[in-house]
C-alpha cells in the first residue's frame, strides 16, 4: 500500500483502497480483525497478523502464514474471509 497511499492513511482509507484495487489486505493493524467494522464478506480478503506489541513473534507468524498460503494459493479462497494469524493457529471468520 505504501506505493499507492501515504503511510499515515486511516484504516478506512486503506481498506477502501484494497477494495478498489481488488487486493487481499495483509495488515499488522489489529483493527482490521474487527468483523463489525470490516465485515469480511465485503472484501477480497483480510489477513490480520496478531503481533500485539511482540515483534519477536513475527518470524513464527510469517512461517504459519506462509505454510497456509502454500496449501491455499488461490486468491478465490480468501474472498469474503478474515484470517486472524496467531503464533499457534489461524482463525478464519466469514
Amino acid at each position: 500500500m505504501r506505493d499507492v497511499l501515504p503511510v499515515e492513511s486511516s484504516g478506512a482509507v486503506v481498506i477502501a483502497k484494497a477494495k478498489e484495487i481488488d487486493a487481499i489486505l495483509l495488515s499488522l493493524n489489529g483493527d482490521f480483525a474487527d468483523i463489525v467494522s470490516y465485515p469480511p464478506e465485503n472484501y477480497k480478503g483480510i489477513v490480520a497478523l496478531q503481533v500485539r506489541n511482540h515483534s519477536e513473534i513475527l518470524p513464527n507468524l510469517m512461517a504459519r502464514l506462509t505454510a497456509y498460503l502454500n496449501v491455499q494459493p488461490a486468491m478465490e479462497h480468501y474472498q469474503g474471509k478474515l484470517l486472524v494469524v496467531e503464533v499457534d493457529r489461524i482463525r478464519i471468520r466469514e
